[in-house]
């Protein structure tokens, strides 16, 4: 039986039909964040800090790069979730053509730009003369493979959609397997240093596109592609509405660009590595939050489309029980077993400093963790329901504007570390900002804005 028949989000059972989503969207996803993962252990265990000091400081340009293609991905397919809510799969199909047509296109152009103009925005960046070297050696392979990477971010959200969770998840789970292994033979065995990581992450990308490929040869999908398309304005429509996750991911970029400055200045490399194996440990938390967002948005943009608002509440409240227990998972496991975690990707013979670093890091970040899932959920609700401007006004604060102005005032404030406060205090403002909207865009009120004749008896 096909996953459509299981999972079906307009008239299934609201926690089977909210869990078959989610669990293999957890798999799949914890599968790409332990590829992530492995990729730092081996860098921080077989190369040395530096090595993993420069992949740190080219986030920020595959954050703005990526998010681009991830804003076109969500909005386009939360836009073909309300068609497919509406029994439309025509119109749904032709915003899934457009979008992967648009996100191809725009790989193939910032691949070339970005590759011209690598040593200027090394500069930019902060590197020193030793840095660069690191940054290019891994910047100059990966960067090629950004065009898979694209390709299967737009395939991963519409597949989903139709209802084919665990094929997206499988594809994901084969492309972390492929570059754990490949870190292994490269860095492990063939010592060919940050240049095997590079090459390791870049040849990974290419298996889950591989797999993706897989659904266009299957009858029962309702998505159809094709290249004849019209109304191309619909492409930057749907994009508006994936604002916020835009958001999310180049401020996640201006972030760590700010943080690594920072780090620099007050602890040199050892500041920035110690940052890495922060980010490396926050990162599964958040892709378990990312998981339990989008898929509450499959739920609630089909409902949305099809009115109905006791499904959307309903869906909303099981997310909400499970950003809850996720961030008591993680919060412990930072808490209590903070050593451990730090020593994976450190081993004792890297620096001392930046081991002291990433422990005293921990205790200024977990806080986070109170807030960070909810904001993502209700950023996520919004833009289900179409309210771009307020879900991108939400990730705006939660990613960018509070921890930037947050992150300035406090380094100047306090002469050590603790300005890294500012990334929890800017989690719990948001927050309340949040609940804001989430209270006075309520399901029922929503549906009663966009149809006042209508009633469908929501809570």
């Amino acid at each position: 039986m096909s996953d459509q028949e299981n999972t079906h989000a307009l008239d299934g059972p609201i926690n089977l039909t909210f869990y078959r989503y989610l669990l293999p969207s957890i798999v799949g996803l914890l599968a790409m964040t332990s590829a992530s993962l492995v990729d730092g252990i081996f860098i921080g265990n077989f190369i040395g800090v530096p090595a993993l000091a420069a992949v740190n400081l080219i986030i920020p340009i595959l954050s703005l790069l990526f998010g681009v293609g991830l804003m076109l991905s969500i909005g386009g397919s939360v836009r073909a979730g309300k068609f497919l809510g509406e029994k439309n799969p025509a119109a749904a199909s032709a915003i899934f053509s457009k979008t992967l047509i648009a996100v191809l296109i725009y790989a193939t152009v910032v691949i070339a730009l970005g590759l011209i103009f690598e040593r200027q925005l090394f500069r930019l960046l902060g590197a020193d003369a030793d840095l660069m070297r690191l940054m290019s050696e891994y910047y100059r392979v990966v960067m090629p493979f950004f065009f898979a990477q694209l390709g299967t971010i737009v395939l991963y959200f519409f597949i989903r959609l139709d209802g084919y969770p665990s094929l997206t998840a499988a594809a994901l789970v084969v492309g972390s397997v492929i570059n754990i292994a490949l870190d292994y033979l490269f860095i492990a065995h063939f010592q060919w240093g940050i240049s095997g990581a590079a090459w390791a992450t870049g040849l990974s990308q290419m298996f889950p596109l591989l797999v993706l490929l897989g659904y266009f040869f299957t009858k029962q999908r309702k998505l159809r592609f094709s290249i004849k398309q019209s109304n191309w304005y619909e492409v930057i429509q749907a994009a508006y509405n994936g604002i916020s996750e835009f958001i999310n991911e180049i401020s996640g970029g201006i972030i760590a660009f700010l943080f690594n400055l920072m780090l620099i200045h007050r602890a040199g490399v050892d500041g920035v590595a110690a940052m890495t194996v922060m980010n490396y440990l926050m990162m599964m938390g958040f892709m378990v939050f990312f998981a339990i967002g989008d898929t509450s948005q499959v739920m609630m943009s089909q409902n949305f489309g099809a009115r109905n608002g006791k499904r959307m509440n309903a869906f909303f409240y099981v997310a909400a029980a499970n950003v809850l227990a996720i961030s008591a998972i993680c919060i412990s496991l930072l808490l209590f077993f903070n050593e451990p975690l730090i020593l994976i990707f450190l081993s004792d013979q890297n620096s001392d400093l930046a081991l002291g670093l990433a422990n005293e890091f921990i205790h200024y970040v977990w806080p986070l963790f109170l807030f960070a899932g909810f904001n993502m959920l209700i950023s996520g609700y919004l833009t289900s329901v179409h309210l771009a401007f307020q879900s991108g006004v939400v990730a705006l604060s939660r990613s960018l504007l509070l921890p930037a102005t947050l992150l300035v005032t406090l380094y100047f404030l306090i002469d050590d570390y603790r300005f890294i406060y500012a990334l929890a205090l800017g989690e719990a403002l948001t927050f309340a900002l949040a609940l804001f909207y989430l209270m006075r865009h309520r399901p029922s009120k929503v549906l009663q804005q966009t149809a006042p004749k209508l009633s469908d008896g929501m809570v």
